[in-house]
């Protein structure tokens, strides 16, 4: 079985074929799928949607994007959401300085409140970071000294540095179909170099689809073409990188086990 451990299915692409979308994914073998909030005013839209079928899960949280629009976040108030059963995490969160929709500050501080609401409930956090690779593993670092907390660094494009110091933190490294690209030879390298145990895939549906798929609108059922490229450089069967890429999943997003 494979697990799509990150993609956005309240998003309008999918809106008028989630059914047919969701049949593909079967098709192609996908057998859990977690569903990532990126506005808290937007929650909603995305808890029906796990709520509408039996292997989608979400999380809750604001997308560091949406930092400076969305109301801000208290810890408190993701952690009451996250009583949901269908809500297994906390994100995605992190920070984006390549586009920096919102300012720096305020990433940071939605970051850090993002981290206290994993600490405290004991769910894992869905990070994004982009040209931040310093001040994501600061706050990481510093808020580890402050108690323990789980999460992923989701669609991982950054250094071999960056991963291999999340994992010693505890943290797990998800690729997206960028590891298919042609230039992302350093990337496959990274995939090929770190411990399996620490390895997941995802989609980031509708975005970022995968060769041979590039260029068309992401979907979960195509992460077979993200694990396939990754199974490759680690010279793995398939199967069985499916299948260790979905305990990974299981093991970090323990409440998503049925």
């Amino acid at each position: 079985m494979l697990v799509d451990s990150h993609c956005h299915l309240d998003f309008p692409d999918f809106e008028d074929e989630l059914d047919a979308v969701m049949a593909r994914a079967t098709e192609a073998g996908v057998g859990t799928i977690l569903t990532i909030c990126t506005h808290l005013t937007r929650f909603e839209r995305v808890l029906a949607v796990a709520e509408r079928f039996d292997n989608v899960f979400c999380t809750v949280g604001v997308h560091p994007h949406e930092a400076a629009r969305e109301p801000r976040v208290v810890a408190e108030h993701l952690v009451r959401l996250a009583d949901h059963p269908k809500v297994v995490g906390f994100g995605e969160t992190g920070l984006d300085y390549y586009y920096e929709h919102s300012p720096r500050a305020e990433q940071q501080q939605s970051f850090r409140v993002h981290i206290a609401a994993a600490r405290m409930a004991g769910l894992p956090l869905v990070v994004h970071t982009r040209d931040a690779d310093a001040d994501t593993s600061r706050i990481l670092g510093e808020e580890q000294e402050k108690g323990p907390f789980a999460g992923v660094l989701h669609c991982f494009s950054s250094t071999r540095e960056l991963a291999e110091r999340a994992i010693g933190m505890g943290l797990y490294i998800s690729f997206s179909g960028v590891v298919t690209f042609k230039k992302a030879d350093d990337l496959r390298a990274t995939a090929a170099a770190l411990p399996l145990d620490r390895v997941l895939v995802e989609t980031d549906a509708p975005y970022l689809a995968p060769v041979p798929k590039r260029g068309k609108r992401n979907e979960p059922s195509y992460v077979a073409h993200t694990a396939n490229e990754v199974a490759r450089v680690r010279a793995m069967d398939a199967r069985a990188f499916a299948e260790a890429t979905a305990d990974n999943f299981f093991r970090l997003f323990a409440k998503a086990r049925h």
